[in-house]
Formats: C-alpha cells, structure tokens, sequence
C-alpha cells in the first residue's frame, strides 16, 4: 500500500511538472493558427524563433542576459506567494534598485574600489526594492489592505518617480549643456561594470576563439558565450546563486519554514504561535529586495546608466511571475523556466524581423504564453485540493471522529 501511494504522489508530481509545458505548447498550437491567417508559416516562424534564441552565440548570450532579471525578480514572486501574499509590484521595485544603484554609483563615481563599488551599488538597488516592497506589506500584515492594488500603485508612483528624476536632478549633465534634455543619467565609471564572460575568460586564459580551436556546431556556439565577446556577464551567475540560498532558505531554515507555514495556513501558523504579520512583512520585503537586486544587476552589468524607467524594467517584472509560475514555484525551478522566457523574449525579437509580422502579434503570441501557463497554477492547485481532502483508501481504518465516538460509548 505504501508502495502504490508513493507512486501515485510520483506520478502527481509529474503531472503538476507537466502541466506548465503542456500550456506553453498550447499556447504556441493558438500561435500558430494565429500566424496562419496573417498569411505567415507557423514552422518558419517558430524556426526563426527558436535559432534567434538558441541557434547562435550572440542569440543565446541575449537569452541568458535576459535571464538574469526574470530569475531576480522569479525568486522574489516565489519567497511572495509562498508566504502567502501576492506581489504584482516586482516592476516598480525592480525601477526604485535600478534608479537608487545609479543614484549611489554616480555619488561614488571612481572613489570606491571596483569590487566595493559594485557591493555597494546591488546593496542599494536590494534596500531601495526591499522598502518598495516592504509597504505594501506593512498595509496588508497590519491593515488588512490589499496587496494586488497596492502593489499596482506602487508601480505608477515609481514610473513617474522615475521619469521626475530623469527629466531633472539626474539628467546627463552633458544633455543639458547640449541642449537635448534627453532623459537618461551620465553613465557610471567603467570600474562599476560588472565583468563579462569574456573578461572573465581572460583573466583564466582562455584567449582562443572557437574558429582557433576548430570547433563546430552548438559546441562552437556555447564556447563562443563562455569566451568570446558577448553581452553576457557575471550577472547570471550571480542569479544561479541566488536561487540555491533562497532555496536554502525557504526549505532548509526555521524562518524559511515559518514563511511557508503562513502561506500554506495562516490561521494554524497563528495558533502554532508563529506571527503571520511578521511573516508577511518578511515575504514582501524579500520579494521586493530580489526585485531591486534585478534592477541593479541590469545598471551595472548591462545599462551603466538609467534611463527610461519602462525601458530598464521592460516588464520584466510581470513576465517575473509567469517565470516563477512555470517553474512551480521552486527556486530552482526559476533557473530553468527563466532560461526559456528569455529565449521567448529574444526569439520573439527575431521572429519579428525575420518573418516581417507586426510587434502586436508577437505581444500576442507571449501573451498566449503568460495566459495558458498561469492558468495551469489553477488546476495545479485544483488538484492538490483534491488529493488533501481524498478519503482514505478501503484498505485503510478511517479515524474516529467525535460523532461515532459518542455512538459507540
């Protein structure tokens, strides 16, 4: 009996794994039938999609430089929502980090060492994203307010937070005195780059190109990103190591287990004695702080410079969700589900210009994405219901309950 049970929890887990990419696959099945009647070949379409990602070594560096926020901000929506809030604000957080590291790094300018500079500035995107996130969380742990809509505001108030100081106190100087008031800030000292694969290649010594090595294929491909000059840099490590603390965290710490105990339950973690406002500060503040991690990595290892707030942040915090979604809410699960939305978001871009279809439509077609995958979270959670409140088995004695107790006696 044992035995069957654990096979079936095995093969629930399979199912609940599946689920995610049968949606996706759903949802490029409506894709298709989309580009059909727009006159353009679904195949070719999703061919150009899929080498625009992952075909070459410029694509597949765009895809894991992309990677990086999404698993950033997917690590925050997970610590949120298994803690039992929801945070649709990973956008404005993530715009608060991104704005704040520029602000610091551009008051430090060469004056702090390389490695102190940039600690400095990921320490000021994670304060600025933590107290973005920590008030929403404040409001719903102590006020009951809700979390979706302040967390939506919060977004507004940091696009056109964004946008004032962009536009004013931290403009390019050099905009102003060439009278083009283009809205972005001076770029920060190269010392606060984060090094890129390349830099960190040579510093090991690998200096030869793959063309030197004669290697080809996809082989050829994956040493081009891991040595040759790319736009990918540290940053993905940096994410990767992220996900394991906070899976640490959450499943290997007693206040990683206080976190998910109030979002599996708030009234049994209460009567346990755990403080579930506390707990839901914890989560959103967290949630926040990876936000704002994300918006700093993007100054620091890809930007250099702020400039429009919608542009830095490039909904990557809403596309954050559906990452953390897919991949079950597991931090280590982000890694990989972050690694595939990024190709959707760089094979979308190639799609478009190699097909000639509009944006809309490839907006479309990602929405399709988003919708179908979120939509699996509901049967996901259907069906765990179901398996929590199944009966027991025929071969099982059920428990006594009170009623049939007092009939006996």
């Amino acid at each position: 009996m044992d035995k069957q049970r654990a096979n079936r929890s095995i093969l629930d887990k399979l199912i609940d794994i599946a689920l995610p990419l049968v949606a996706v696959l759903a949802a490029f099945l409506v894709g298709a039938v989309i580009l059909y009647l727009q006159g353009v070949s679904p195949l070719e379409a999703y061919r150009a999609m899929i080498l625009g990602a992952f075909g070459n070594k410029n694509g597949l560096a765009d895809t894991l430089v992309k990677s990086i926020p999404l698993m950033l901000v997917g690590l925050g929506i997970v610590i949120a929502f298994r803690g039992g809030a929801i945070n649709i604000g990973a956008e404005g957080q993530l715009i608060v980090g991104a704005l704040f590291t520029t602000f610091v790094g551009l008051q430090m300018g060469d004056k702090a060492p390389g490695v102190v500079g940039i600690v400095l500035g990921l320490m000021a995107g994670a304060l600025m994203g933590a107290i973005w996130g920590a008030i929403p969380g404040l409001l719903k742990a102590y006020l009951d307010v809700n979390e979706i809509l302040t967390t939506i505001m919060m977004n507004v108030i940091a696009i056109q937070i964004g946008y004032f100081l962009l536009r004013g106190p931290m403009i390019d100087p050099a905009e102003l005195a060439a009278g083009t008031n283009i809205p972005h800030s001076a770029r920060l000292v190269k010392s606060l780059d984060l090094p890129r694969f390349t830099d960190v290649a040579k510093a090991l010594g690998f200096t030869e190109t793959a063309k030197q090595l004669e290697l080809e294929g996809f082989a050829a491909q994956v040493y081009g990103v891991l040595v040759e000059p790319t736009r990918l840099h540290i940053g993905f490590f940096f994410a990767v190591i992220m996900a394991i603390l906070v899976y640490i965290f959450l499943w290997r710490t007693t206040i990683g287990y206080r976190v998910r105990a109030v979002g599996l339950n708030r009234h049994a973690s209460r009567y346990a004695g755990i403080s579930v406002e506390r707990m839901l500060v914890l989560s959103m503040t967290s949630s926040g702080m990876f936000a704002g991690l994300a918006g700093a990595v993007e100054i620091l290892g890809l930007h250099h410079r702020m400039f429009e707030p919608t542009s830095v942040s490039a909904g990557y915090g809403f596309t954050g969700i559906v990452a953390a979604l897919f991949g079950n809410l597991h931090p280590l699960g982000v890694i990989p589900s972050s690694i595939l939305f990024g190709g959707l978001l760089v094979g979308g871009d190639k799609m478009q210009r190699a097909m000639q279809v509009p944006q809309a439509l490839i907006g479309a077609i990602l929405g399709l994405v988003v919708l179908f995958v979120i939509s699996t979270d509901y049967f996901v959670r259907k069906r765990r219901d179901r398996r929590v409140a199944a009966p027991p088995s025929d071969e099982q004695e059920a428990p006594a309950t009170p009623a049939t107790t007092s009939e006996a006696a």
